[in-house]
C-alpha cells in the first residue's frame, strides 16, 4: 500500500499511516501485526488501532511519561486517567536499573544494557498502557542511546530491539528505489499519474526481488561480483543492483536469443510429410 501526502492537507502522515494499518488488519484479521516506525509517527490517530496490532516507535526526547492510572477511590468526581509523572526518557535513564542483554540487530549480535518501564504516554496513546525501553550501548556509562515505546506488552525487550532494527530495511528500500529504479524522478502532471507513478516503481522493485529469488538467483552471483570488484571483500549476498543487472541481461537475451523455436506453417508441415512419404513408402502421417 502507498498513500500520497501533500503539505497542508487535512490528513497528516500519521493519519494516513493509521488508516493503512487498519486496512491491513481488516484484510488479515486472523493474524497479529507488529508495526515499527520512526519518531515522526506518533499521535492521536494511533490510539484506536485494532487489538491485533502492536505499534513500536522511537520515543522523542521531549515525550513525558506517567505511571498507569491509580485504582478508583470510590469518591465522587472524575477518576484519574494517569498516575505520577515519570518524566522524559532522560529522567528515566537516571534512575532506571539496566541489565545486560544480548541483542541481534543489523546482522550482528551485541552486548547492550536495557531497562524497561510499564507506563502511559498520555500525549500520544492516552490511557493505553505502553512500555518504554531504554538501550545503552556497552561503552556508554550514562543516559541512553536508544529509547523506544511500544504497545506490545508481552514480547521481550531484546526481541523488540531486533524488531525495530528491521525497520531500517524500509529506508534502504526507498534509497535503492530512487537510485536504481528512478522512483520519484518522473515529472507527472495529472492527479492519477502522481498517485500511481511512485507505487508502480515500488511494485517494480518487489517484482524484481521476487523474480530473482524464484528464477534468477545463482550461488555464484556474489563470488562473481567479488571477482569483478575485489575491494568488496565482505560481500556475501547479492544486492539489488546485482538483481537489476541480471534481470536486464536476461531481458536482453530473451529479445535477441529466443529460447523457443518458431512454429512451422501448414505448408512447411505438409512438405515435410510429403518428403517422408516419398522416402519411406510405409510411412503413415
Amino acid at each position: 500500500m502507498a498513500r500520497l501526502w501533500r503539505p497542508g492537507q487535512e490528513k497528516s502522515k500519521v493519519d494516513l499511516a493509521a488508516a493503512m494499518i487498519r486496512l491491513l488488519a481488516a484484510c488479515h484479521w486472523r493474524r497479529r501485526i507488529h508495526v515499527a516506525a520512526d519518531a515522526a509517527y506518533h499521535g492521536k490517530a494511533l490510539r484506536n488501532l485494532p487489538a491485533t496490532c502492536t505499534f513500536t516507535t522511537r520515543l522523542p526526547g521531549s515525550a513525558v511519561l506517567y505511571d498507569p492510572a491509580p485504582p478508583r477511590t470510590g469518591r465522587r468526581g472524575r477518576p484519574a486517567l494517569k498516575g505520577t509523572r515519570l518524566g522524559t526518557a532522560k529522567d528515566l535513564a537516571e534512575r532506571a536499573a539496566f541489565r545486560t542483554c544480548q541483542v541481534t540487530r543489523h546482522q550482528r549480535t551485541e552486548t547492550v544494557h536495557l531497562a524497561e518501564v510499564t507506563c502511559l504516554w498520555y500525549g500520544s496513546f492516552h490511557t493505553r498502557t505502553v512500555r518504554a525501553i531504554l538501550l545503552r550501548d556497552q561503552d556508554t556509562t550514562s543516559g541512553y542511546d536508544l529509547a523506544l515505546v511500544t504497545t506490545d506488552l508481552t514480547t521481550t525487550a531484546p526481541a523488540l530491539i531486533t524488531r525495530y532494527a528491521w525497520r531500517w530495511s524500509i529506508e534502504v528500500t526507498f534509497a535503492e528505489a530512487r537510485d536504481l529504479l528512478g522512483v520519484g524522478q518522473a515529472r507527472s502532471r495529472t492527479q492519477r499519474a502522481v498517485e500511481r507513478t511512485v507505487p508502480f516503481g515500488l511494485y517494480c522493485y518487489t517484482i524484481t526481488v521476487v523474480w530473482y529469488a524464484l528464477h534468477g538467483h545463482h550461488p555464484a552471483d556474489a563470488a562473481e561480483h567479488r571477482e569483478r570488484a575485489p575491494w568488496y571483500t565482505t560481500k556475501a549476498e547479492p544486492s539489488l543492483s546485482d538483481m537489476v543487472a541480471k534481470l536486464r541481461r536476461v531481458i536482453i537475451a530473451a529479445r535477441f536469443l529466443p529460447t523457443s523455436p518458431g512454429q512451422p506453417t501448414d505448408h512447411e508441415i505438409r512438405a515435410v510429410q510429403q518428403a517422408w512419404a516419398t522416402a519411406c513408402p510405409d510411412y503413415v502421417a
